[in-house]
């Protein structure tokens, strides 16, 4: 019996729409890299404490006792993020809907962290020095530290009249990346950073989606007076300059990183809801969503589930741009001085790098570095995303890829039939 030959483009068609616009991106060497360097990121954050910390992970004392000190120093957001982690691996390992495994994962979240923060409480006065005095001392048998020991908050000024340390300039403690002016280790700042970083782009972005996605859907579903109104509203926010807002809010109510968060995400959702406004102009006409609404569907039921997920492939696109964009817009309000106090933040760590009465390259090439790789990253994956959700630009991929002259003898084509 011969063997039917499988055509390609009927699998394809056979997958999920989500499955084919993963595969899509996934196709692209850019979006690996970028998803890629935002996993490890993401990993490393949520590992901070393991990853950078004064404080002995594992010690054995002198009578033969275990402990682990850094337990006792976690904060609500250590706790919390150990928990999601492990939650995730969990729900990844068990089989289900990726969609319901994702709701149930952020509802337990959102319960672990709400108990986190009434129940862990660190020690408001923390020494830093006294795990490595008392080993000098010899009062443990064992210390087992991170692989880079030393905190964020962590400064060590005693050794050195200005604090500032290039690369591996000491043999004896060794900093990878050198120390900034007060001392403190530049690649556990830059550890500890990345939460910041990343947090303040995801939950700005959040704020952002969900009020475009909520106004964009009712202009473009109703249309008519709600349209208009909407499209004034959002002329208003378009007009509003985010960066001029936030330094005029930091100088009334301080410095605050969730401030931070409500006012980008606040003032960047009027893109957001002209993408889905236009979606749900196209949508509100077809079949489908005509007779959701002959069938006496409700409102959010006809919105959200039958018209959302057919129109979501642009704000897909936007809400990568949109993460960079908050990324970038902390790190200048913390390069002008005006971010966050005595948290490590990278545009903090550029700020003290042009402060300085000589330049420290250590200082503006590793966070210069990491805001440049993180922001490329998320403008990879958006680009990628922009390619796949393109229904357009994936039949001028296949032409061009048909057009290709056969190489060898076997006559496939350069890169691969797509």
């Amino acid at each position: 019996m011969t063997e039917a030959v499988r055509d390609p483009d009927a699998d394809r068609r056979s997958r999920s729409w989500a499955r084919r616009v993963v595969g899509e991106v996934l196709l692209r060497w850019g979006a690996r890299l970028g998803i890629a360097w935002i996993a490890l990121l993401t990993l490393i954050a949520v590992l901070a404490p393991l990853l950078a910390n004064s404080h002995p992970l594992l010690l054995q004392t002198a009578d033969g006792d275990w402990a682990a000190p850094f337990l006792r120093y976690l904060s609500a957001a250590d706790v919390t993020l150990f928990g999601m982690l492990l939650l995730a691996a969990l729900f990844w390992a068990v089989p289900g809907r990726p969609w319901r495994r994702l709701l149930l994962w952020g509802l337990l979240s959102a319960i672990l962290g709400a108990v986190a923060w009434q129940t862990v409480s660190p020690p408001s006065l923390v020494v830093y020095e006294q795990y490595r005095e008392a080993e000098a001392a010899g009062a443990y048998q064992a210390v087992i530290r991170a692989p880079i020991p030393y905190s964020a908050r962590d400064y060590l000024r005693d050794y050195a009249d200005t604090g500032l340390e290039a690369p591996r300039e000491v043999p004896d403690r060794v900093h990878w990346f050198g120390t900034d002016d007060n001392g403190a280790d530049v690649l556990s700042r830059m550890i500890h950073a990345s939460r910041i970083a990343l947090s303040i782009g995801f939950i700005a972005t959040g704020i952002a989606l969900g009020i475009g996605v909520i106004l964009g859907g009712l202009m473009g579903y109703f249309s008519g007076i709600v349209d208009i109104i909407g499209m004034r509203l959002v002329e208003i926010f378009e007009a509003i300059p985010t960066l001029f807002l936030l330094l005029t809010f930091v100088a009334f109510f301080g410095r605050s990183l969730y401030l931070m968060m409500l006012i980008i995400g606040l003032t960047s959702w009027s893109g957001y809801a002209r993408y889905v406004r236009a979606e749900f102009l196209r949508l509100r006409q077809q079949d489908f969503v005509q007779g959701a609404i002959a069938s006496g569907l409700s409102l959010p039921s006809i919105l959200f589930r039958h018209m959302l997920p057919n129109g979501i492939a642009p704000i897909l696109v936007a809400a990568s741009f949109g993460v960079a964009s908050a990324i970038l817009a902390e790190a200048t309000l913390s390069f002008l001085g005006l971010g966050l106090v005595d948290e490590p933040s990278w545009g903090q760590m550029l700020n003290q790098a042009v402060q300085s009465s000589t330049f420290n390259w250590w200082m503006a090439a590793f966070p210069g570095g990491a805001i440049f790789l993180t922001v490329f990253a998320y403008n990879l994956i958006g680009e990628a995303l922009r390619d796949a959700v393109d229904p357009h630009a994936r039949s001028a991929a296949r032409s061009r890829n048909r057009a290709t002259p056969a190489a060898g003898a076997g006559g496939a084509t350069r890169g691969g039939v797509r």
